[in-house]
């Protein structure tokens, strides 16, 4: 998937809405000993890569050392009409920083009130000297909105052919 397919998939109201209303996500990786793993994490859309921030002893950070290909699922909706999902799957490249990763703040200013954002701020600084900024860049991205009709082909094949 090239550049602008990426670009007009992520420009759907709904992929930009769900972008901008959560800053949680689920994280696939393969770790060091070879098996998969699922993680929660928050995360930042720069417009061309989501950051994901976290301590340089995570085995996250020694995992997508070795091993950069990874999936991010971002996920909303309560109820089969309403789940919308956003899924990609990219490469992440680790930087370790001195301080907090600016992004980190950033996701956390999504969800909370300027009060929360302070304290959350003020105890980060103090527990980190230095962080993992985890830089995903898609190569594949697909936006889902079950409601709307919007799935994967294969779904929307048979959903068809059971119309008929």
């Amino acid at each position: 998937m090239d550049r602008q397919q990426i670009d007009d998939e992520l420009s759907t109201p709904g992929a930009q809405e769900l972008l901008a209303s959560t800053s949680a996500a689920h994280l696939a990786y393969t770790g060091k000993d070879g098996t998969p793993r699922v993680i929660p994490v928050g995360f930042f859309w720069t417009g061309r890569q989501f950051v994901i921030a976290t301590a340089p002893t995570s085995p996250k950070v020694a995992a997508l050392s070795v091993r950069p290909s990874v999936a991010l699922a971002i996920d909303a909706g309560d109820t089969p009409d309403q789940a919308r999902s956003l899924s990609v799957r990219g490469r992440a490249s680790v930087e370790i920083v001195d301080g907090v990763v600016e992004e980190y703040l950033a996701a956390a200013r999504k969800s909370m009130d300027a009060q929360a954002v302070a304290e959350f701020e003020r105890n980060v600084r103090e527990m980190y000297d230095q962080m993992a900024r985890i830089a995903i860049t898609p190569n594949w991205l697909r936006y889902y909105d079950f409601g709307a009709g919007r799935m994967p082909k294969f779904l929307q094949e048979l959903a068809e052919r059971n119309q008929t």
